[in-house]
């Protein structure tokens, strides 16, 4: 389990003081695959990276299976360090060192046995997909292969806990699947906490069981993969939910279209008339249809559908809204 309590981490510049990660609580369970997201200079990566103290708290705690490690120096840190894998955007693999070296490097720096290294590696190059690839150099591989060998690299040692900081997003959307389903892996055949920091909300979508959403240094909101994305709460939430939805629609139709709104029902809901129920109910409106998909988030429906609603009477308009409100998750989507 890993536990921040009331932490903060703050930089100074000249006469400047600059607040990351602002005052954040949050636990996260044993075994989780937890997905932490944000825009860019949200402080993800600068909370995340308290977990294994590559960043020193200015004050709060961190606590991993109930023992607080900001205090931890020398040999109890060097320990810590082991039992936590983490993997980057940009892979950092030596690229003069077959596959197998960059792997066996983790265990030869853990004074592992080479007995027990020679049967470690093929083991982790078999989880990761890349069993043919031991003797081939990282310089011939694509991207997603590299990630797979600094994943595996990253496991070498058992760890407990593995840290993925923007994992994907120097990839492309093949190679993302191929990292995506090796996590996926890796999840149902080890006993591992995951903690993933990203902005790619395909991603988080795809992986994640709960997921925490920063802005500003602050922790806006905690929530499972599922409610978040079909109830998100905080405006931080919503906007990279719409954002990541309005990729899909030409920016044409968002500039030409005044009232466009976006509508999101859940499980069953996903399913029902809702836009027909509107026709016969107010005849005043008139909805249209731009674009509309159902997704599955934890293996549960989510319906969205960005709607043109235009109407001759503003009583009525506001009518509808309430009525979808009732019916629907509703935000307006406004081409910025």
């Amino acid at each position: 389990m890993i536990r921040f309590e009331n932490l903060s981490v703050k930089f100074s510049h000249t006469d400047a003081e600059y607040t990351a990660v602002d005052r954040v609580n949050l636990t996260i369970n044993k075994g989780e695959f937890f997905g932490i997201v944000g825009a860019s200079g949200a402080g993800k990566s600068t909370l995340v990276r308290t977990v294994n103290l590559l960043q020193k708290p200015t004050s709060g705690n961190v606590y991993i299976n109930g023992e607080n490690i900001v205090n931890y120096s020398g040999q109890k840190l060097r320990n810590l360090r082991l039992n936590i894998g983490m993997i980057f955007q940009h892979f950092n693999l030596i690229s003069n060192a077959t596959v197998y070296d960059n792997i066996a490097f983790a265990l030869k720096a853990s004074s592992t046995p080479v007995k027990e290294i020679q049967k470690r590696v093929p083991e982790l190059l078999e989880l990761v997909g890349l069993a043919d690839k031991a003797e081939l150099f990282p310089p011939s591989l694509s991207g997603g292969q590299k990630q797979r060998v600094a994943i595996a690299r990253a496991l070498a040692n058992n760890p407990q806990i593995l840290l993925c900081d923007e994992a994907t997003s120097a990839l492309d959307p093949d190679n993302t699947k191929e990292v995506i389903q090796t996590l996926r892996n890796i999840k149902n055949h080890y006993p591992i906490t995951i903690l993933f920091i990203t902005h790619q909300m395909e991603v988080a979508k795809s992986l994640f069981d709960r997921i925490a959403v920063m802005e500003k240094g602050r922790l806006v909101e905690v929530a499972p993969s599922y409610t978040l994305f079909a109830t998100p709460q905080s405006e931080a939430a919503k906007a990279l939910i719409s954002s990541d939805y309005k990729k899909a629609v030409p920016k044409k139709v968002l500039e030409q279209e005044k009232d466009l709104y976006m509508i999101t029902y859940k499980e069953e809901g996903a399913f029902d008339p809702v836009i027909s129920d509107v026709s016969r109910k107010f005849l005043n409106t008139d909805l249209s249809i731009i674009e509309g998909n159902i997704e599955y988030v934890q293996d549960k429906p989510i319906g969205r559908l960005l709607i043109s609603l235009r109407t001759r009477d503003e009583k009525e308009k506001e009518s509808v809204i309430s009525y979808l409100h009732r019916k629907t998750f509703i935000s307006r989507l406004d081409a910025e």
